[in-house]
């Protein structure tokens, strides 16, 4: 490999790591809950980490826990995570066209998230192709470690933490959806994009209200995409 190549896959990485950075502000606050939460459940603190690093599934985690230590079946509380991961079906495919120029991009989809895939999806088309697996991979090495790493320092301090200061038990759950709201933003540039959010976001609020929050994101998802790909769809046809 020549000293070129290795100087352009450095600067990927780095591109990725500091395009990632921002994800800091919501991945280690939620990440921080969970370590408590797992100790709480009758996890060690050890045990915690461990799933943050293996399962590293986000919400999905927050249930296993809750379903372990409720007494729930194991094969239940398998099938109940990878339902809600099953969005990941959508996610990979959508960014393999942009990676599967190498081996490895297959086994770096452990660390594809929501929120790596909402920055990968938009920053990848723009990369040249010998940088894409590199910034990838620095994106989602610093995304993951810092899950871990705040798990880490929920499960052993997290009470002290909280004890200190009450109010981190009002600011942390909130973390993670602002920084959705962070990321989906800049989408509203577009009439075409502000409209399928826009639904999405009704329908989500209509559920919620209603008393049906774990019907509100699927269901959300799926008529907000159906208003972007019907609107696309009239759009070209006009054109």
């Amino acid at each position: 490999m020549s000293d070129q190549a290795i100087s352009a896959g450095g600067r990927a990485w780095v591109s990725g790591v500091r395009d990632a950075t921002p994800l800091l502000g919501g991945y280690i606050p939620v990440a921080i809950s969970f370590g408590l939460i797992a100790n709480q459940a009758g996890f060690s603190s050890w045990e915690a980490i461990i799933i943050s690093l293996v399962i590293y599934a986000g919400a999905s985690q927050f249930l296993f826990v809750g379903m372990v230590a409720s007494g729930a079946p194991l094969w239940l509380v398998v099938v109940m995570t990878l339902l809600i991961n099953a969005r990941h079906l959508v996610y990979a495919p959508n960014l393999a066209p942009w990676l599967n120029g190498n081996r490895w991009w297959f086994w770096l989809m452990h660390g594809l998230t929501d929120q790596v895939f909402a920055l990968a999806h938009t920053r990848l088309p723009a990369l040249p192709p010998s940088e894409r697996l590199g910034w990838f991979t620095g994106a989602m090495l610093l995304a993951w470690f810092s899950w871990v790493g705040g798990t880490a320092l929920g499960a052993f301090v997290g009470q002290e933490l909280t004890g200190r200061w009450p109010l981190l038990n009002d600011v942390m759950p909130f973390a993670l959806p602002a920084l959705f709201v962070v990321l989906l933003a800049p989408r509203f540039t577009s009439w075409l994009w502000a409209a399928a959010l826009g639904c999405a976001i009704v329908v989500a609020l209509l559920f919620a209200a209603n008393g049906l929050p774990n019907m509100a994101i699927p269901v959300a998802a799926l008529l907000g995409a159906a208003v972007f790909f019907v609107m696309q769809s009239n759009t070209r046809a006009e054109v």
